[in-house]
């Protein structure tokens, strides 16, 4: 399959800008494979379409406020991956500010050097000082580039974040289970996996055949309590694609799997997840999961509809 079979149209406008007050209050498009009908729905009413038996497996992962700024030379970077205890492979902007042997210099003494180049085409920086705690003091939510409002806009280090985050080390959002409060959650039965969302999630492809895209590797964990919740579900209703991706991964610790039409599911029985870009992996991924023709149909309802896309966009379920 091409990458251009998999790209629609989107209005600039309805790409969401910022979060709705109550995480609750997003629409949900519901998307049934047997019948190939879709309505539309309110998230609240999530629990309607849940049966007995059913387990939500959500992603527990944290985002980290991952994006910073040196001052000499001046570069914004973010943070990838911990490569080690003050060792992290970034993505930094403009890159020709950071090349390998150069030094980076940040307020209150912190420092690091590039030591070499990426497979992203990021680098590899090693820090002198405590990134952890620059990271908590002067480090901002790393909203995705779609989000124009300013980055440095504390307010989003709280809402760029699911109420059951609870192990750092994601850089983006596992958006689909941004709408959940404690209240719902509290009424569904559930289960978590963490999957520090990385650069493989948000890649772009740049290859036309989508057989050539190669996928970064990302760490994941499933808790024994979770296989075992899962084993005696009658239904698992994944909350997220992170959440598809770890659990249909046949290795353990680290998945650099790319769910594309067609897959044969072993694990996820229905999904719930947000609007996706055009082109990218996690479109794939759902379509994967219903079927290309039946996903581009239900996003181009969705664009008449008004649905609002993307990270603090609305949702859509598909059973």
């Amino acid at each position: 399959m091409k990458t251009s079979d998999f790209d629609y149209a989107l209005p600039a406008e309805l790409i969401a800008q910022q979060p709705l007050p109550d995480r609750a209050a997003s629409r949900m498009m519901v998307v049934e494979r047997a019948t190939g009908t879709i309505h539309h729905e309110q998230f609240r009413n999530l629990d309607q379409y849940l049966r007995a038996g059913d387990l939500l497996v959500l992603n527990n992962t944290k985002v980290i406020p991952a994006r910073i700024w040196s001052e000499s030379p001046v570069v914004e970077l973010l943070l990838v991956e911990r490569l080690g205890d003050s060792r992290w492979s970034a993505l930094v902007k403009p890159g020709q500010r950071a090349k390998p042997g150069s030094t980076l210099t940040f307020t209150g003494g912190l420092t690091a050097r590039v030591e070499g180049e990426t497979e992203f085409g990021g680098r590899v920086l090693q820090f002198t000082g405590d990134v952890d705690a620059y990271l908590n003091r002067f480090g901002a939510a790393p909203l995705p580039p779609y989000i124009k409002h300013p980055v440095r806009d504390d307010a989003d280090l709280a809402r760029y974040q699911t109420v059951f985050a609870e192990h750092a080390g994601a850089i983006a959002a596992p958006t689909a289970g941004l709408h959940f409060t404690p209240e719902m959650l509290a009424t569904m039965p559930h289960a978590f996996v963490t999957l520090h969302v990385g650069i493989g999630t948000f890649r772009p492809v740049k290859v036309e055949n989508i057989e050539e895209h190669k996928m970064h590797a990302e760490k994941f964990t499933i808790p024994s309590e979770t296989r075992a919740a899962i084993r005696q579900a009658q239904r698992v209703v994944a909350v997220g694609t992170t959440v598809v991706r770890a659990l249909e991964s046949t290795s353990e610790g680290t998945t650099d799997i790319f769910i594309r039409p067609p897959f044969e599911f072993r694990v996820v029985d229905a999904l719930l997840t947000n609007f996706h870009l055009p082109r990218s992996t996690l479109l794939m991924l759902v379509s994967a999961c219903a079927g290309r023709e039946l996903i581009l149909r239900a996003y181009e309802e969705a664009v008449r509809e008004r649905y609002r896309f993307f990270s603090y966009g609305d949702c859509m379920l598909v059973v």
